[in-house]
């Protein structure tokens, strides 16, 4: 009786039956064995598909939609400023294995498909759960809902792409991390805690001093000068010269008991007090065994800024840390974090800066908001969100989604607008990279788009689907698992084979960018624990806009070629 009155109550407010799947797909999704688990959208799904066997859950197709367009419009947001400026330079080998992979994939699954005798449905559930790109099922939906064919097979097909989904992700995910972690190291013959060490010290990351290190998190102490310091006698730029290429500077001094603001050309004499920002290493090795650190707080009260920039200017992008470094409008300026497609990226002398990083400056107020100008625009708190182009955005890229069409056999086939509006949301992130005042989306509303529009959406595909699930697995049987370990399994070798023997790229950064072609975050985070190193996202961040876009319309394309 108690679960007839709570299906009587869900199939009376769908709403809160969407919300009560949200919430326990989350629940779910925060469940870990090792560091893997099913993430919040397939928790989501898995939730959905549970309510939907005791509660037939009336579903809107408009609210699936308005979900689904908004996740799509924010993820095209989020890798539009990569998936361009990408293509060039040292990240060009991992943008042609996060074209490689997908494709590969897409093409596994139709043959496997065909040869197990799929309907579209489980083809492009399983294409979707054995990539782990839960959008698929979005697209692939949209592109069943197309077909020339009766509503109840329409319904009926879509219900299939959640069960496929479902049976095929465990593997998935798994199959994946194996590849990077044990499978793809085996192959290359290498140990990856010994490559990620080669690897960081080619970008900076193991030396102990350097330009690049000291753009760490930076401390500022003060420091008496005594009669026979070496820096008596020098000039304040001298003197920061004189640390052996650590970036350390004198922000100012105290001077017969008066404050001093230091200039490049101001002498320093013996009892000076000077306040000294650095890298917290270079302050106890290289000043601390030779000046007497006192307190003086008034001299040490410097207005300081730590302020997140989203990096645009041709100027900077490109630009490695120590290049930036040695400029003198960088003076007293480091950079303690950068940002990539959401992703942590080492700190390190050699890591260059790309269009669309955001990197968090930190140094004196005026001269941190002076080189916040000339690198791109700062992002604040208070910046609100462009609903202006948000809207106009969406409905435009879906107005054109049903304006392109191609003829396949007899069937004149749209792009759709679940297509249409993920290229629109590329559009408009690339176009704000390239002038960073426009179209400002703040993070925390993009993450809300993505993150709750998806798992909403695909909640709602699971309550849909509930109710033939059981049915629907007795149909597909045990071929379609193994379908699925095949389309998952064969894409990933065949990037390995073709970015280490065609591409002849390093094996650490090949690993990531297998991760990253499959958007799977947890391969990355499984190969940083496994390498102790988190160098791979290098390789990632190159591959994963190209995997996003490739593998979201690859659920599109599955449908239009098995039907």
């Amino acid at each position: 009786m108690p679960f007839q009155a709570m299906a009587h109550f869900l199939e009376a407010h769908p709403d809160l039956a969407v919300f009560l799947v949200v919430g326990l797909g989350y629940l779910v999704g925060k469940l870990k064995y090792r560091g893997f688990g099913p993430g919040p959208v397939t928790g989501a799904l898995f939730a959905g598909l549970l309510v939907g066997q005791f509660a037939e859950v009336p579903v809107s197709d408009t609210a699936k939609s308005i979900l689904f367009l908004l996740f799509l419009f924010g993820i095209g947001y989020s890798v539009g400023p990569k998936f361009l400026s990408a293509v060039r330079g040292d990240g060009l080998p991992g943008v042609a294995i996060g074209i490689v992979v997908p494709l590969a994939a897409i093409a596994t699954a139709v043959v496997v498909a065909r040869v197990l005798g799929l309907d579209p449905g489980f083809a492009a559930g399983m294409f979707s759960g054995a990539t782990t790109e839960s959008p698929a099922i979005g697209t692939a939906a949209e592109a069943i809902r197309a077909l020339p064919i009766p509503q109840d097979r329409k319904s009926l097909l879509v219900g299939h792409i959640a069960v496929a989904d479902a049976l095929c992700y465990l593997f998935g995910a798994l199959g994946v991390i194996l590849v990077t972690t044990l499978i793809g190291p085996w192959i290359l013959g290498i140990d990856v805690r010994e490559e990620a060490r080669r690897l960081e010290e080619k970008y900076g990351l193991a030396k102990a001093g350097g330009t690049g290190s000291a753009w760490r998190a930076v401390e500022l102490r003060a420091y008496e000068i005594p009669a026979e310091g070496r820096v008596a006698g020098m000039t304040v730029r001298e003197a920061e010269a004189a640390l052996g290429g650590q970036r350390a500077f004198i922000l100012r001094l105290r001077r017969d008991g008066a404050l001093v603001e230091a200039e490049p050309g101001t002498v320093l004499r013996a009892g000076d007090v000077v306040a000294v920002a650095a890298r917290r290493a270079a302050l106890v090795e290289a000043i601390g065994p030779t000046a007497r650190e006192v307190e003086d707080r008034e001299l040490l009260d410097v207005p300081t800024l730590a302020l997140d920039v989203y990096v645009s200017s041709r100027d900077v992008v490109g630009r490695t840390l120590a290049e930036l470094g040695a400029r003198e409008s960088t003076r007293g300026v480091f950079v303690s974090r950068i940002l990539r497609s959401s992703l942590d990226i080492p700190v390190g002398p050699q890591a260059a800066i790309e269009r669309g990083d955001v990197v968090t400056l930190v140094g004196p107020a005026p001269a941190v908001e002076a080189v916040a100008a000339r690198a791109g625009a700062a992002i604040r708190a208070s910046d609100p969100t462009d609903f202006v182009t948000l809207g106009l955005a969406i409905f435009l890229g879906g107005l054109m989604g049903t304006l392109v069409a191609i003829d396949i056999g007899a069937a004149h086939v749209s792009l759709s607008v679940s297509v249409g509006t993920l290229v629109a949301g590329l559009f408009v992130g690339w176009l704000r990279s390239r002038r960073p005042v426009f179209a400002h989306i703040p993070d925390g509303a993009v993450a809300l788009m993505t993150s709750l529009g998806l798992a909403a959406f695909v909640g709602m595909i699971g309550l849909h689907a509930g109710p033939v699930f059981v049915q629907a697995v007795q149909q597909a049987g045990i071929g379609l698992l193994v379908g699925g370990v095949v389309v998952t399994l064969v894409p990933q070798l065949v990037g390995l084979l073709v970015g280490r023997y065609v591409l002849r790229m390093n094996p650490l950064l090949l690993l990531g960018a297998l991760a990253g072609a499959q958007t799977m975050t947890a391969a990355l985070a499984a190969l940083q624990d496994r390498s102790g190193s988190p160098i791979a996202v290098l390789g990632y961040t190159a591959a994963v806009p190209f995997g996003h876009i490739l593998l979201t319309t690859g659920g599109t394309i599955v449908v239009w070629l098995m039907a």
